[in-house]
């Protein structure tokens, strides 16, 4: 039998509080605590429960709440956060979410809409097989060599990590060279071998126990074979399954694949969300982007799925912005620039490039670029929740 949800109210109007906690006890099912005005106790009851309700009245002063809903949900993972407001502005509704309240409603509180927010909530913590599969999948792809492609998935899939604190998967589908392991310093106990050969045996519990993670961070790392024969026998229905079984675990997906069109690395473009096509600023390398966009048309890949990311961008560049525009009819959407001692000394030493030099413009970028892949899960949910009046302001805000 599913037991009720502890639950915290925190506003400071009371006519607000008083209509909620009607609501609560007509829905049933979430037991409101004694009021709790100070941050540190509450912190501390709602870390320490299994499973938890915290709805967080921002109207007054968003800044006073910011950080103690980043920090509640970091060390509460199964406590929902719901934040409320009387000013229900884009800006704030991506900024709660940045910082971890999973839903957002506006004051006065809409029964239906309060009732409907309960509902999913309960689901949740209740039921473990209940879980909204939010999962974007992610490849970076580029069919030349060493143009950093490996770096960029690397260091992607690590800043989403850091910045989501969300389970986020990175996996290496080059089968035979793959850098990931090198680039992280690890040496993990399975490879992706492994995991195909067992999809059946495959739960969550089994992957996050058994995939190597990265340190402290909540980044997991599944290698390429370590042997070429491993990989003969990988089909493109064991590639399709395993991503199946990856989206019920993981927030994020990001795949490294290799440079060849073979039918592994065309089924894991299939599977993405989303693709960043990679290149570097010279003739040679944009007219081979262009063939891919091409190709990726001809596949039926909508416009949006694919975005182009430029690597080791220099501002003084003989070929601009403008012009690559100009030649791939399509707009770059990200910039990593150069540099070279940063990248090197990161990749030398088997860290990230954060971890060498957090200041250094192109980790500031990497960050940057994270936040802006992460928004696109808050974009497309504020899209469904909101009317196609506000979807402009919306892309302005998260490309902001």
């Amino acid at each position: 039998m599913s037991e009720n949800i502890s639950t915290i109210i925190l506003s400071e109007s009371e006519s607000t509080k008083e209509v909620l906690r009607r609501y609560l006890k007509e829905f049933g099912k979430f037991d409101c605590l004694e009021e709790i005005k100070d941050f540190s106790e509450i912190y501390n009851t709602l870390s320490s429960l299994s499973k938890s309700l915290l709805i967080v009245d921002v109207s007054s002063d968003f800044a006073k709440y910011k950080d103690f809903i980043t920090n509640l949900s970091a060390a509460a993972p199964n406590c929902k956060i719901v934040a409320i407001s009387d000013n229900p502005s884009v800006e704030l509704i991506v900024k709660l979410m940045r910082a971890g309240a999973k839903d957002f409603l506006a004051v006065p509180i809409i029964k239906t809409e309060f009732l409907h927010v309960l509902e999913k909530i309960y689901e949740q913590l209740n039921d473990s097989n209940t879980r909204e599969n939010k999962c974007r999948v992610i490849t970076v792809f580029s069919n030349k060599g060493g143009i950093g492609k490996t770096s960029i998935a690397s260091n992607l899939a690590l800043e989403l990590a850091k910045i989501t604190k969300e389970n986020v998967a990175l996996v290496d589908l080059n089968f035979q060279l793959g850098d990931i392991t090198s680039f992280f310093d690890i040496k993990p106990s399975f490879n992706i071998s492994y995991m195909l050969q067992n999809l059946d045996k495959i739960s969550s519990d089994f992957l996050l126990n058994t995939v190597e993670k990265y340190k402290d961070t909540s980044l997991y790392v599944l290698a390429d074979p370590p042997y070429f024969k491993q990989a003969e026998n990988i089909s493109k229905n064991q590639i399709s399954k395993l991503f199946e079984k990856l989206k019920e675990t993981f927030s994020y997906v990001v795949v490294d694949t290799d440079a060849t069109f073979d039918g592994k690395t065309v089924t894991a473009l299939d599977n993405s969300d989303l693709i960043f096509l990679v290149t570097i600023v010279n003739l040679p390398a944009l007219r081979n982007c262009q063939r891919i966009l091409d190709l990726f048309s001809k596949l039926g890949y909508d416009s949006e799925k694919t975005q182009i990311v430029i690597n080791r961008y220099m501002e003084n560049d003989d070929i601009k912005i403008e012009d690559v525009e100009k030649v791939l009819e399509k707009s770059v959407y990200w910039k990593i620039p150069n540099n070279y001692f940063t990248m090197m000394s990161a990749i030398n030493k088997g860290i990230s490039v954060s971890e060498v030099n957090p200041e250094s413009n192109v980790a500031i970028s990497y960050k940057e670029f994270a936040m802006s892949v992460s928004d696109m899960v808050y974009r497309n949910k504020l899209i469904k929740k909101y009317s196609n009046s506000q979807i402009d302001n919306i892309n302005d805000i998260l490309r902001g």
